[in-house]
């Protein structure tokens, strides 16, 4: 009853109070029924009128929405000690600079002008190590290479019984381009895989094929019988020199494309070749009107020209900093990470390729010859046992006196190329059981994986050129 007893006197007290409250209400509190109402401060009541004004302040920010946000473009200047430049930022994120003031000497303006014609936006940043020596070489060569297909043209009009000007000789020099050339074309077109995996080889022996068949058109004077065969087979080797080059264009460019960069590069790439191949021309046209007006003297100067054009291409290529695992590559990697515990990067790696003969082995990374046939490199009773050993691995190694045999399967990645090399390595370094070398291989791979990557290597995919594979 005490209960009950105190609930009644509570009531009685808030009596006066719901008076006073009555009198004191507001109209607005008049005109909402349920104001003044002792349920009102129910807690579900509560809840649900907060529910309500949320929804009225919603439609209400639903009828008057805010005013969109216009972008607008952002500009500021920079001065430096010679030129004032205006920059901004647009709206739709391009920027702009525009030179205000500019008192430097016109000798830096042209120089800076060249630079952004002949060499890629945010140069020397913007590309890797050596990109610049392979510019210069490659002007050489496209100069000198231009100079001789002159003498090559005019000899080969002279040999057809011609006596041409040295305008005309320019001037038919894009036409005896055609013909056999087409063969030479599809025939080297087969070789794209060995490209992929030597670029750097094979676009020397481009320029060597080049040289042989304008060697060949120089020559063709002294056997004017022959014109239709030796003009044939020098258009026939230079069918073959262009394929090779074009093909090995786009390894040799991705290797100095440090920002993704490629068509830049590309781009200012045959600029320098346009410009140097007209300066070119025109040098020829004035050797086939002095020196090179005899025979003894298209000789002399072609031999000199070709030797220029060659040395040149082999410079540019040993600037090119290529970093995608090949057999001659990957070998250099087993053998300074064998003896040294590092891994050379690309840049550093670049000027001890052989260029000529790649294919060599190497003895302290364990004598790796990648590429033979499956049924020639082991017998199909060691295959088993080797299997055995390497269950899971997609390589098998066969041990001769001379050399290993390594055999990758389809799908092997560079990384699986690595660990059979450092395998084989290890096994004829420490004359260990194969077991135990390729324990050690699983204890180191994870260190030479992590270096490679730190060094810019390109792990996933091994270009063993035409080296067969085997799949079971």
């Amino acid at each position: 009853m005490g209960g009950v007893e105190s609930n009644i006197n509570d009531d009685r007290k808030a009596q006066p109070q719901l008076r006073k409250h009555k009198r004191q209400s507001s109209p607005a509190a008049k005109s909402n029924p349920v104001a003044g109402c002792r349920w009102q401060k129910n807690p579900i009541f509560l809840n649900a009128m907060n529910f309500l004004e949320k929804l009225k302040f919603l439609k209400k920010e639903a009828g008057n929405p805010s005013p969109e946000v216009v972008p607008v473009s952002v500009s500021w200047t920079e001065t430096s000690d010679t030129v004032s430049r205006h920059f901004e930022f647009h709206p739709d994120g391009q920027l702009s600079v525009k030179v205000l003031n500019d008192s430097r000497p016109v000798i830096h303006k042209i120089s800076e002008s060249l630079v952004n014609t002949f060499l890629p936006s945010g140069y020397p940043y913007s590309v890797n190590e050596g990109y610049l020596r392979y510019t210069q070489f490659r002007a050489l060569q496209h100069f000198s290479s231009a100079a001789l297909s002159v003498l090559s043209t005019q000899s080969l009009l002279f040999a057809a019984g011609l006596r041409p000007t040295p305008a005309q000789a320019t001037a038919a020099s894009w036409i005896l381009k055609d013909g056999m050339q087409h063969v030479g074309k599809l025939i080297c077109s087969n070789l794209g895989a060995r490209m992929d995996s030597e670029p750097k080889r094979w676009r020397v022996v481009a320029d060597m094929l080049y040289d042989f068949g304008t060697g060949l058109e120089v020559l063709s004077p002294l056997c004017p019988q022959l014109f239709l065969e030796m003009a044939g087979l020098g258009n026939f080797a230079k069918g073959m020199a262009m394929v090779a080059a074009r093909a090995t264009r786009l390894p040799i460019y991705s290797s100095f494309a440090k920002e993704g960069n490629l068509s830049d590069l590309y781009a200012k790439g045959e600029a320098i070749s346009t410009v140097f191949n007209v300066l070119g021309l025109g040098a020829g046209i004035q050797l086939v009107s002095t020196v090179c007006s005899s025979m003894q003297g298209k000789m002399v100067v072609g031999s000199f020209l070709s030797l220029i054009h060659v040395y040149s291409t082999y410079e540019e290529m040993r600037a090119a900093p290529i970093n995608t695992l090949n057999p001659q590559r990957t070998a250099m990697i087993i053998e300074d990470f064998i003896k040294t515990g590092k891994v050379s990067s690309p840049a550093d790696l670049r000027y001890k390729e052989d260029l000529v003969f790649s294919g060599r082995v190497i003895k302290e990374a364990g004598n790796v010859k990648v590429g033979r046939d499956l049924h020639k490199a082991m017998k199909p009773s060691r295959l088993k046992q080797v299997k055995e050993i390497f269950p899971d691995e997609k390589f098998v190694l066969s041990f001769k006196n001379r050399w290993t045999d390594m055999v990758l399967e389809q799908n092997a990645s560079g990384e699986d190329a690595l660990r059979g090399w450092l395998v084989a390595a290890y096994a004829n370094q420490e004359v260990e059981k194969l077991e135990d070398a390729y324990e050690k291989m699983n204890m180191m791979m994870p260190e030479l994986v992590s270096q490679l990557k730190a060094k810019g290597w390109h792990t996933d995919r091994f270009l063993d050129g035409t080296g067969s594979r085997y799949g079971f």
